[in-house]
């Protein structure tokens, strides 16, 4: 923890004044997030390193399985943080971003991992239909393989979890928004994104198109559209 600490003092004395114009902007303009990325709490895993943003860039949740809720009247965390950053910051691109060896999804794979921990094991409910998924349709995985593939089918889970959020899906049928799904994998250093086309987790290549889950498409006719808004 003193090793953590100490890295505090060197925020103050070397990381904030060689950004001190970054910070001052952010200061006095506000933030302006190009995406929210809502990823797993695995210590492991940090969005802002896996995509080189700097202060102001992205807009993070993090939780234990990079779990979305489906919308209810309910107040939660994530939900409002979703709400927040489609209707108040306006960002159009979100991030479900899951990961290899990820012990959220070990304990859906074993839930009797879960005795002891009755909170824990209520929130993975919201990843159940991953698990389900993944038993049913390749039912001879075990292992390591097993628990990738509930991990990658719980990034598709949890993006149709997102579509039922009232802020999201307005901006789709508008148009304004694409939403991704992408896997780490921590051990090849390596970032894999949904083929919302093909249905396939596909590495991410610098010369190639980004592989996106469901693109920035109008849905909504435009006459309707600006009558609505007149």
């Amino acid at each position: 923890m003193n090793e953590l600490i100490g890295r505090v003092f060197s925020f103050e004395k070397t990381v904030f004044p060689s950004s001190k114009d970054l910070y001052g902007s952010l200061a006095r303009d506000g933030q302006s997030p190009k995406a929210l990325m809502i990823s797993c709490a695995d210590s492991r895993v940090v969005p802002e390193e896996i995509m080189q943003a700097r202060p102001g860039d992205l807009f993070v949740c993090r939780n234990a399985g990079n779990i979305v809720p489906t919308f209810a009247t309910m107040n939660g965390g994530v939900s409002s943080t979703v709400e927040y950053a489609v209707a108040a910051l306006k960002v159009r691109d979100i991030i479900v971003c899951g990961h290899s060896d990820c012990g959220a999804m070990k304990a859906l794979a074993q839930p009797e991992l879960l005795a002891n921990m009755p909170n824990v094991a209520a929130w993975l409910r919201h990843g159940a239909a991953a698990e389900h998924v993944v038993s049913t349709c390749t039912p001879d995985l075990q292992g390591t393989d097993r628990i990738r593939a509930i991990s990658l089918e719980n990034v598709i889970a949890q993006l149709a979890h997102l579509r039922t959020h009232p802020s999201v899906a307005t901006a789709l049928a508008a148009g304004e928004m694409s939403l991704h799904g992408w896997f780490v994998d921590i051990h090849a250093g390596q970032v894999l994104g949904l083929d919302g086309e093909t249905g396939e987790f596909v590495p991410l290549r610098e010369n190639e198109p980004l592989p996106v889950a469901v693109p920035a498409h109008a849905r909504y006719p435009q006459r309707l559209r600006q009558e609505v808004a007149a």
